[in-house]
């Protein structure tokens, strides 16, 4: 079975450190918002079928 997660949240909250470390990846970081500008997209260390997702930022979930 194949499973999907993904890293949602507010910008700069810590999502792409998060994903470096369930991945082994080494994708760039800052300690300011907007430094992920698009999905990126890794397998959790020891596991191949688990696909980790790093979103850029969002600042609500609500359409309005």
């Amino acid at each position: 079975m194949k499973v999907k997660i993904a890293l949602a949240g507010n910008p700069n909250s810590g999502k792409s450190t998060l994903f470096n470390a369930l991945t082994g990846s080494n994708q760039f970081v800052g300690n300011w918002p907007g430094v992920t500008v698009e999905k990126k997209e890794g397998k959790l260390k020891g596991h191949d079928n688990v696909t980790i997702v790093d979103l850029p930022g969002i600042y609500s979930l609500s359409p309005y």
